[in-house]
């Protein structure tokens, strides 16, 4: 059984009508983007905070 090339984006254009991507280009995205940064910067905060001051 033979598979065929898959031709994916990671980033859809809100013009395209592709199916295969992972992320489009709208403000959910963009929001959830940033979410998650600040997430893992305050985790990074976190951490180098407690070994600063318990370590």
């Amino acid at each position: 059984m033979k598979q065929s090339e898959e031709d994916f984006e990671l980033v859809k254009e809100p013009s395209d009508e592709k199916r295969n991507y992972i992320f489009k280009k709208d403000k959910i995205t963009l929001g959830g983007f940033f979410f998650v940064l600040a997430v893992l910067i305050l985790l990074i905060a976190a951490v180098v905070l407690t070994y600063r001051y318990l370590g």
